[in-house]
């Protein structure tokens, strides 16, 4: 019989060391019969679990403490090989001989769940016809997402002059893990995800109880961030207004304050401070929710923001202006553990203790149609949307007017990186994607002792390679140079 990522009760995603080609094995019984146990398996708490923080170590976002700093979990010496290799730019492979990759391991194994609903979950016994569809549709959703994300880690980024060519990612369609796969083109990764996501956008639901359903606001968020990805930018305009026509809730940072000897919580209304500021689960800003993979995952209070990333929060700020994202989210000079106090004169950590979502999310879309209004539209347009974002973002704040179209679309890429500085690799992906189109090309500076290491942003360190496990069991997979 076939075997799936299918356990009592259906509730857990189980997975055992093996020997199969994508270093993913995972412990069950039977193809299910029924639609409520597909239902039950896209609700698997693991799978939420979907983006990876750890490639932004490579990131000009990110400054690490000193080997001996007092802020132990900012410690250079307190991070695993992988994100030291990764902050020193090292060449070559970034995890150990036999050691595994925990975002590699986790989303083959979420594709794994996702192909068992896609190829069966229409040929169920029980259930009305309409309602096969829909949960066939957010399958086919997490399986683009879990792709999308995959082709942007370990491949070079999209260009449209060499995506036929270029290395992708083994496509799996199928819930066979033990034959070999091909590592098939970047094209051939973003021809499966659009026809996911044009296949699936029919047949998904329109409202959910819960943040982490995908609705039709996700397929057209989706569809605007892939072509934004690819540099379609009238395609992503069109479907990010879309998204907007669903939802365009923008939480104000201006009614939240901070307090002291506090850790998650610390973020709270500033006429309650029992009111948290809210999480993945609770805004109404999310689209659709995703979390950071558990291994590796989060940045929260691990790193400091670079002296670059602190120069984009000070720019086109108004006199007497305070950009909330920065005053809310980092701790300058000191940050509380829990009801104990450690000081960093001088130094800025992030330290929200917020899930932050890694999903889809409002902001994101606001972005993608300022960024392509400045590209193929109207300034004025982007400028205005622009504005909205600011408006809810900074206190005191004044709009921006009368820019050139060069200055527009380096305000809306600024923007960008003051609302998304560390959540799911965006900035590393930002600056694969603007190397490629040809907007950025910068050199990536981390400080570690005094001492400064450099490298170009189009350099082929930017794509994490495959894990030495996962090479193991395949060792004729091509390999990008780094």
């Amino acid at each position: 019989m076939k075997k799936i990522l299918f356990m009592a009760g259906l509730a857990s995603l189980i997975l055992l060391g093996c020997d199969s080609f994508l270093d993913v094995k995972p412990k069950g019984f039977t193809i299910p019969e029924l639609l409520n146990d597909y239902k039950q398996l896209l609700n698997d708490q693991g799978l939420i679990r979907a983006s990876p923080a750890y490639p932004d170590y490579l990131s000009d976002n990110v400054q690490s403490g000193d080997p001996t700093d007092v802020n132990r979990s900012a410690s250079f010496d307190s991070y695993p090989t992988v994100k030291k290799r990764l902050y020193t730019f090292e060449h070559g492979a970034i995890f150990e001989d036999g050691q595994y990759d925990p975002y590699w391991e986790s989303a083959y194994s979420h594709i794994f769940t996702y192909n068992v609903v896609i190829n069966n979950v229409l040929s169920a016994k029980d259930g009305k016809e309409e309602e096969k569809k829909r949960v066939w549709a957010e399958a086919k959703i997490g399986r683009a997402f879990e792709y999308l994300t995959l082709v942007n880690i370990y491949a070079k980024h999209y260009d449209s002059k060499t995506a036929s060519s270029d290395l992708g990612v083994p496509l799996v369609l199928s819930e066979d893990i033990n034959k070999s796969y091909e590592r098939v083109s970047v094209a051939q990764i973003y021809e499966l995800v659009e026809t996911d996501l044009q296949e699936a956008l029919p047949h998904l639901a329109s409202s959910s109880a819960h943040r982490f359903q995908p609705l039709k606001t996700v397929g057209f968020a989706f569809l605007s961030r892939m072509n934004l990805y690819k540099g379609n930018y009238g395609e992503a305009l069109t479907n990010a207004r879309e998204a907007l026509k669903l939802n365009e809730y923008l939480e104000d940072y201006k009614l939240y304050t901070t307090k002291d000897k506090t850790t998650w919580g610390r973020v709270c209304l500033i006429t309650d401070e029992d009111v948290p500021f809210p999480d993945v689960r609770e805004s109404n800003e999310t689209v659709w929710g995703r979390l950071g993979t558990s291994s590796y995952g989060a940045l929260n209070a691990e790193v400091y923001a670079s002296a670059d990333l602190k120069n984009v929060y000070s720019k086109n700020l108004p006199n007497g202006a305070k950009d909330m994202r920065y005053e809310l989210f980092f701790c300058q000079d000191s940050a509380s553990f829990g009801a104990n106090v450690t000081r960093f004169p001088g130094r800025t950590l992030w330290a929200p203790y917020v899930e932050m979502n890694t999903g889809f999310s409002t902001p994101e879309l606001y972005l993608t149609i300022a960024e392509c209004e400045a590209r193929v539209g109207s300034t004025a347009q982007a400028l205005s949307w622009i504005n909205k974002l600011r408006d809810m973002r900074i206190k005191n704040n004044s709009p921006i007017a009368n820019l050139s179209k060069d200055e527009t679309l380096k305000l809306v890429l600024d923007e960008r990186r003051r609302e998304m500085p560390y959540t799911a690799s965006t900035r590393l992906i930002d600056l694969k994607r603007l190397a490629t189109s040809g907007d950025l090309n910068k050199n990536i500076i981390h400080v570690l002792s005094g001492k400064e290491m450099s490298m170009p942003s189009n350099d082929p360190r930017m794509i994490l390679p495959v894990a030495p496990k996962a090479l193991s069991l395949n060792p004729n997979m091509p390999q990008y140079e780094r």
